[in-house]
């Protein structure tokens, strides 16, 4: 795995290919002086922000980078097509600039004699609609992420780099940020200056309207839940209603035992015009979901651990961050071989905080967990692909649609890996006799350097360590097996571990229904090998199951009719339900570009929804795990 051999032999050969490409190899030294950057988002009418930056500068030549490897995002996805307008002066004087031929991400400049700062104007145009990207600017909100707005001198690593943010918003709009706050007039935002990694990992939401809400009332290091939302309805919150948000602040605290962070702030956009979102930063996050989060706080519960992983984020992935991503700035090449423990661990601790802060309630809790077991043991990808391969797909498919994503596999280091951890928490209870378990690695992983938020850096030998000093045995084995291998099944010893099996029934759980509901889609994964969604259209095929072997494809497939009916998905449920134990297929008239034809498929095992039963004779080791830390 990473070691710091290989941490600075992949630098050295990153920065060496920089030099060819005619931008400087990162130095040791701070860049002089403070760079100013002031990003105006008053145009929110036509989504555009208009950016003025003031670089201190000598004579001679100047190469600046737009960042492109973006951390949180895990690949090289900063959105240089958004970037407009650039212009450069000296002296009042135009500057030329010229893109680098290889690196498209840097702009090279000669600057003139007696000129010691380059203006740079340009806009940076948020998407108009959902196709074109992350839409960041809407009548209502306006989200500011530091690193689409700003250009930086190459050759300095970008914690050396000092720069002072300043912000124009719309008339009467508030804010919510990690930033501190040097000075403001009216809608003028002044931040006091600070180095350029800390600033990116700060962005800002702003709206017209706006609530913020004190999580951890009386303490010296505040949480905030900053809101922004479409209407002032969405921000109606009743006090039942935020009690799990505070017992989320409490029941991270007593799993980390730390705080890495200065004060945090949950930056939480309630709306449907302004793109969702869940991006991690060091002191704050960025969360967006839809308006009825509070107002339909029933079926909200679907994705309500989205806080809680984000959250987990400040000590899993900010805090304690892989060796492979620390990096000089934000156009060197990330290794993301220990996602599997930055997202996947998250991923369990995020749905374990859920459950019990009580976001979600318990039993869903394990219906999702259910569902990520069902889904992942069904994923024919793992047939030639490792876990561990699938951290490069941040960067392989910068998280595009897939059309056989069954087969091809995506990111399932998340899931699976929550699956692999909690795989080692029922194995460190089991060694035990349950008197450890992943709570104690917890603490010992992420509470180390209390009050410290810089990033501590590890490898995969450190997790392992740490991993002995809670329960010995061969970790290193364990979780090679299970990362690195080929595995024809997921990992679901901890479910048995646990108390707990994988099951199929002929209903769905009430939370996946309530799922099913919020997606407008419908669940055939387990029978027919597809889901259908709300116009009608087959996705997420199964390689090798019963509606890839009739032909169908993914997207691209509408059902039109069911038997010789017109499509309705309680047709197509009572076709299958029909269909069991008898040799009837399910015939189904599909319509794909203009061309219409009848597909046959020879499925006779009844609807199928997973969900998890209890082993009898066995300890309940998973209520344990999502039961509240005293």
């Amino acid at each position: 795995m990473y070691s710091k051999t290989l941490l600075a032999a992949t630098l050295a050969t990153a920065f060496s290919a920089h030099a060819a490409d005619g931008v400087p190899p990162v130095g040791d030294g701070s860049y002089p002086g403070t760079i100013v950057l002031t990003v105006d988002a008053s145009n929110n009418s036509q989504q555009i922000f208009q950016i003025h930056e003031s670089i201190p500068v000598k004579a001679g030549k100047l190469t600046l980078l737009y960042p492109q490897w973006l951390p949180g995002n895990h690949g090289p996805t900063g959105p240089l097509s958004a970037l407009g307008g650039l212009k450069f002066t000296g002296n009042s004087k135009p500057i030329e600039w010229k893109r680098d031929p290889l690196n498209v991400y840097a702009f090279h400049l000669n600057v003139p004699t007696g000129v010691t700062s380059v203006e740079a104007d340009y806009q940076f145009l948020s998407p108009l609609e959902g196709n074109q990207g992350r839409i960041t600017m809407t009548d209502n909100i306006v989200g500011v992420q530091w690193n689409a707005m700003a250009l930086y001198p190459a050759g300095y690593a970008t914690r050396h780099i000092t720069y002072q943010p300043n912000l124009i918003l719309p008339q009467g709009f508030q804010f919510g940020t990690a930033l501190e706050t040097e000075s403001q007039s009216g809608d003028k935002v002044a931040f006091k200056p600070l180095d350029m990694e800390t600033m990116v990992d700060s962005p800002l939401f702003s709206g017209r309207y706006f609530k913020r809400i004190d999580l951890d009332p009386g303490a010296k290091i505040p949480v905030h839940l900053n809101i922004v939302a479409d209407n002032a309805e969405s921000l109606e919150a009743k006090p039942d209603q935020i009690a799990p948000h505070l017992a989320l602040i409490q029941q991270a605290y007593k799993l980390y035992q730390s705080q890495h962070y200065k004060h945090y702030d949950f930056l939480f956009a309630l709306s449907d015009e302004f793109a969702g979102i869940g991006l991690e930063h060091h002191q704050s996050s960025e969360n967006g979901v839809k308006t009825d989060y509070f107002t339909d706080w029933k079926k909200s519960e679907v994705g309500r651990d989205l806080l809680a992983h984000e959250y987990t984020h400040s000590w899993d992935g900010k805090f304690r961050r892989p060796a492979g991503q620390n990096v000089p700035n934000f156009n060197t090449p990330l290794n993301n071989d220990l996602l599997w423990v930055y997202e996947g661990q998250t991923q369990y601790w995020g749905n374990v905080l859920a459950a019990r802060s009580g976001l979600v309630a318990r039993e869903h809790s394990m219906d999702l967990l259910a569902n990520v077991a069902a889904r992942y043991d069904h994923v024919r990808g793992r047939d030639w692909r490792s876990v561990l391969d699938t951290t490069n797909d941040p960067i392989i498919n910068m998280r595009r649609p897939l059309g056989w994503g069954n087969w091809s596999r995506s990111e399932d280091y998340y899931s699976e890996g929550q699956l692999v951890w909690l795989d080692a928490d029922t194995k460190i209870r089991e060694l035990s006799g349950d008197k450890l378990s992943l709570n104690d690695f917890a603490a010992k992983f992420f509470g180390v350097e209390n009050g410290n938020n810089r990033a501590l850096h590890y490898t995969f030998e450190d997790v392992v360590k740490t991993l002995n000093s809670v329960q010995p045995y061969d970790w290193a084995s364990f979780l090679h097996q299970r990362i690195d291998g080929i595995n024809p099944h997921a990992p679901l010893d901890g479910l048995a571990r646990s108390g707990w099996k994988l099951v199929y029934a002929d209903t769905p759980t009430d939370f996946m229904k309530m799922a099913e509901e919020r997606s407008k889609g419908t669940n055939f994964a387990y029978s027919l090998g597809f889901n259908v969604d709300k116009d009608g259209k087959v996705v997420g095929i199964e390689w090798n199951g019963p509606g890839f072997k009739a032909g169908l494809t993914s997207g691209s497939s509408t059902i039109v009719a069911v038997n010789g009916a017109a499509y309705k998905p309680e047709l197509l449920k009572a076709a299958v339900k029909a269909a069991k134990g008898s040799d009837k297929k399910i015939e189904l008239l599909i319509k794909k570009g203009s061309s219409f034809r009848t597909v046959s498929i020879d499925y006779h095992e009844g609807l199928k929804y997973p969900r998890l039963e209890r082993i009898e004779g066995t300890q309940d080791r998973l209520s344990a795990i999502l039961a509240p830390m005293k």
